[in-house]
């Protein structure tokens, strides 16, 4: 999983459901590891699980383990999958468009105020104001962003696809897991189809100009946006410590349960969910939100990138919603 370029947090997902079974096998069925079990083994898992995690969950779950038995029968370590005919016969589903908690902007609003630490708030305004991935999030560097405070009072250079853009974000499409910059290797990748300028507006500008005034000297050359203020403390933020903290305070606000599913935990990507939803309904402009997300066929993105200075950005700033 390392080697294709799986996050840590997707890793760690695997782990925990397999060690999960592992204990399962020992504890309850008496079988001495995966490579002893077999399909009713398997089965009793699945039920177990049943009632203690959403069904997408669940199917989930069961997928991991299929992939994993699926691999040691390839390479040879194990005989059989016995998962093939339990996924066969599950009635759970993975939702792959779930119906997600609707949170309203007002509520939104209380959630961004209860976030006092500015970096955890840079990091929560950043996604629900762009709409970006967690992993394009974390791979952002000091050059992506243009701003005042980072053209005139720090000594970087801007990227030149900002040039005249105005305050504005650029996300590149070409990071991968494992690409090394300036020594530092990426642990995150970026998943848009084509990079793309994003308007940053007063309120955002505020909240990364508050960061920048604390934030720690990092220590990669690249010089990233966001480095961690604790245990890693200078060190890019990761995926993982991003999803940790949106677990935290949605946590304290009934937003998430160890468990839940998509359609009831608010986590990073749920920003992503909101930031698209609400922008398009205010916009009424399916093209500039898909322009926006990066997720769109190049025709389209060449579209909205040679009409960038007029019609995005007059369209952002007219109807992005206030956060404070």
């Amino acid at each position: 999983m390392t080697f294709h370029g799986k996050t840590d947090r997707t890793r760690t997902a695997y782990e925990r459901v397999l060690r999960d079974f592992e204990a399962f096998l020992d504890a309850d069925q008496g079988v001495d590891g995966p490579a002893a079990a077999e399909h009713r083994d398997c089965m009793a898992w699945v039920h177990r699980l049943r009632g203690t995690v959403a069904e997408s969950t669940v199917a989930t779950y069961a997928a991991y383990l299929h992939r994993f038995y699926a691999y040691m029968t390839q390479v040879g370590a194990f005989e059989s999958n016995p998962m093939t005919l339990v996924v066969e016969e599950m009635d759970e589903r993975i939702n792959t468009d779930p119906t997600r908690r609707e949170i309203s902007v007002p509520e939104m609003r209380e959630f961004v105020a209860s976030v006092a630490h500015p970096l955890d708030r840079a990091l929560l305004v950043t996604m629900l104001k762009t709409g970006i991935r967690v992993g394009e999030l974390c791979n952002l560097d000091v050059q992506d962003l243009s701003i005042p405070v980072t053209r005139n009072a720090l000594d970087v250079s801007i990227r030149p696809q900002l040039d005249g853009r105005g305050d504005a974000l650029f996300v590149a499409a070409d990071r991968a897991v494992g690409d090394v910059t300036e020594g530092e290797r990426r642990t995150a990748a970026n998943k848009r189809k084509r990079a793309t300028v994003i308007p940053v507006d007063g309120e955002l500008r505020r909240v990364l100009r508050r960061w920048l005034a604390i934030r720690p000297d990092p220590i990669s050359r690249a010089r990233p946006l966001f480095v961690s203020t604790s245990d890693n403390w200078g060190r890019r933020v990761t995926p993982h410590a991003v999803h940790h903290t949106v677990e935290i305070y949605a946590s304290a606000r009934g937003w998430h349960r160890e468990g839940g599913g998509a359609e009831e935990n608010v986590t990073p990507h749920y920003f992503r969910h909101f930031f698209t939803t609400h922008l398009r309904d205010r916009t009424g402009d399916r093209g500039i939100v898909k322009y926006l997300r990066g997720d769109v066929a190049s025709d389209v993105i060449d579209t909205y990138t040679h009409d960038w200075g007029d019609r995005v950005r007059r369209t952002y700033e007219e109807h992005i919603y206030a956060l404070a």
